[in-house]
């Protein structure tokens, strides 16, 4: 990912709608990874919609400064 919050923004805004991979570090040896759709990006947060079992989203929302220190990490499919 981009080192500029603008720049992970910019990215987030282009893949507004389409299916992402997100991994998220719980711990220092345990990380979890889910299938995810980007919903919507604001000032500082946006929101994703993670794939549960059958056809159910759980929603979440993140800080752009997750992703630059690296406690979640998405990947663009």
């Amino acid at each position: 990912m981009p080192a500029a919050l603008a720049e992970i923004k910019q990215q987030l805004d282009e893949h507004i709608g389409k299916q992402v991979t997100l991994t998220t570090h719980e711990s220092r040896h345990r990380t979890i990874k889910h299938q995810a759709i980007v919903r919507n990006t604001f000032r500082s947060v946006f929101v994703l919609d993670l794939e549960q079992d059958g056809h159910e989203f759980d929603r979440a929302s993140f800080s752009y400064t997750d992703l630059l220190t690296e406690n979640i990490e998405i990947s663009f499919d």
